[in-house]
């Protein structure tokens, strides 16, 4: 809440500030009775009123009636409570990322419910800039809908890049873009206005499994695509690092690789491509090899071997740098860690010190969304903050009265 604090002083601003303080807890609590908004607002139940007022008047909150009051083992005299909670199709935002073989576009409602979500494939590298992110707008507003799409209140774009403040790609080797000014580019290809952000794909991936899980300590997270992104999370807020590249151990250098990444080694591509040679399969794909894993097939073990080996080595120097707790993995390729985890953990305890321990590893929930996800939780965390231009005050109607 300190984003509220500072904000200002003007009446207008205030009321502006507890309207969002109220939207953020309906959000985190769910339902609250007016009594409890007004204790966790910290405002007495007059003041707290007509920012409830406000807020059903304008469609983003209701009320509704106790579901405790029609418990048998809750049943209680007299009128049923009524409480206050978030009008979930008040608005919708939408998320989609643009990976190198694929666009994923996810929907969710206010109370950060996924309402929708399309995966189609595509292939990035080589495409021009403008072209890939019509692809991406079109698909995005296809999972929206077009009825859906007057309450659209923002479109997050994740890609596997570097992302400067301004929403400019730094550089996306693995699709080849360089000082690409995506947000520019998305605005100006959108058939509506929107608001746009542009977010790396790990670190949106990392911000909606906050969304999911609201975990306290150090999370590392793992985008395992053609590439590896990653993204540190510290007590439910982005760890960006001094030039926002934090978590990127995809750079890893491998010992024994001659001169190879980290993501030269365990990415989709490079997975397939030694799994095709050992195979002599060259339309082999992804389903397969995971399916000859399963089966035990020998060809197929011995690169999941080398993948688990290379793997365990980089995540115990991530361990040994950041000391997380937990580690969240994501992307298509993350589907091949519980065929393999324990050839991992084995790999991790050779490599480990008895002063760093092993923290849990975890396949996200939804892994082939989770980037896309975490893009529209973007633009549902700018919706719920002083950014929102739906609740800002209007400044030249203050002035005009502050001058008469």
């Amino acid at each position: 809440m300190s984003e509220i604090v500072a904000f200002g002083s003007s009446p207008r601003r205030i009321r502006q500030a507890n309207v969002v303080a109220a939207l953020q807890t309906l959000f985190g609590f769910g339902r609250l009775s007016r009594a409890e908004l007004a204790r966790k607002l910290g405002l007495n139940r007059s003041s707290s009123g007509h920012i409830v007022a406000e807020l059903t008047d304008s469609g983003l909150v209701r009320e509704v009636e106790d579901d405790a009051s029609k418990r048998p083992d809750q049943a209680r005299a007299g009128r049923p409570g009524i409480l206050l909670e978030l009008i979930p199709e008040a608005a919708l935002f939408l998320g989609v990322e643009i990976g190198v073989e694929h666009i994923a576009s996810v929907v969710v409602d206010l109370t950060g419910r996924v309402r929708g979500r399309t995966l189609r494939p595509f292939h990035a590298p080589g495409t021009e800039i403008e072209t890939a992110v019509r692809a991406a707008a079109e698909a995005g507003l296809a999972a929206l809908g077009p009825d859906d799409l007057g309450r659209c209140q923002g479109i997050g774009f994740s890609v596997p890049a570097h992302i400067r403040g301004d929403g400019v790609v730094a550089i996306a080797p693995m699709i080849g873009w360089q000082d690409a000014p995506l947000g520019e580019i998305a605005r100006a290809v959108l058939p509506v206005k929107l608001p746009v952000t542009i977010e790396n794909d790990a670190n949106a991936f990392a911000i909606g499994d906050g969304y999911k899980h609201k975990s306290a300590g150090v999370t590392l997270f793992l985008v395992l695509e053609t590439g590896v992104g990653g993204g540190i999370v510290i007590d439910g807020k982005l760890f960006r690092g001094g030039h926002g590249l934090a978590g990127e151990i995809g750079h890893t250098l491998v010992p024994g690789s001659n001169g190879k990444k980290l993501e030269h080694l365990i990415g989709r591509e490079a997975v397939l491509a030694q799994y095709r040679s050992a195979t002599g399969r060259a339309e082999a794909d992804l389903e397969g090899f995971l399916g000859d894993v399963h089966d035990r097939v020998p060809a197929a073990v011995n690169v999941a071997e080398d993948w688990s080996r290379n793997l365990a080595y980089a995540l115990m120097q991530a361990c040994r740098l950041i000391d997380p707790e937990r580690i969240v993995l994501g992307g298509s390729v993350a589907a091949l860690y519980p065929l393999v985890a324990a050839r991992v953990a084995a790999h991790m305890g050779g490599e480990r010190n008895a002063m760093f321990p092993v923290p849990d590893i975890v396949v996200d929930d939804d892994p082939l969304y989770g980037s896309a996800f975490g893009a529209a939780c973007l633009m549902h965390q700018r919706f719920l903050s002083l950014s929102n231009d739906m609740l800002a005050p209007d400044d030249s109607a203050e002035d005009e009265r502050e001058t008469a």
